[in-house]
């Protein structure tokens, strides 16, 4: 087995020391409920924006720059959501 001097290393190469702390199951659980609930939070702000454009958009009673903002919103989260999935 050989041994290495760290207060020397080798030509070309670096050490680094870490301590990571363990992650209990509880802590886990609250991380992921933490992290679902701000998903179905997200979800759910996007649903009720889409379909507040969406009946402003098939209202007879709305103006034509109300008809403009909510095609305008609805274009950008159409947009946002196919950069989304294409990730470019």
């Amino acid at each position: 087995m050989s041994t290495i001097d760290l207060n020397s290393p080798p030509p070309n190469h670096k050490f680094s020391v870490s301590v990571e702390r363990e992650e209990t199951d509880g802590e886990r659980r609250v991380r992921l409920f933490k992290d679902v609930a701000l998903f179905v939070v997200a979800v759910g702000f996007v649903v009720l924006l889409v379909v507040l454009c969406y009946s402003t958009l098939s209202s007879s009673t709305a103006t034509a720059e109300e008809k403009k903002w909510a095609m305008s919103v609805l274009s950008a989260a159409t947009g946002g959501i196919i950069g989304y999935l294409i990730k470019k």
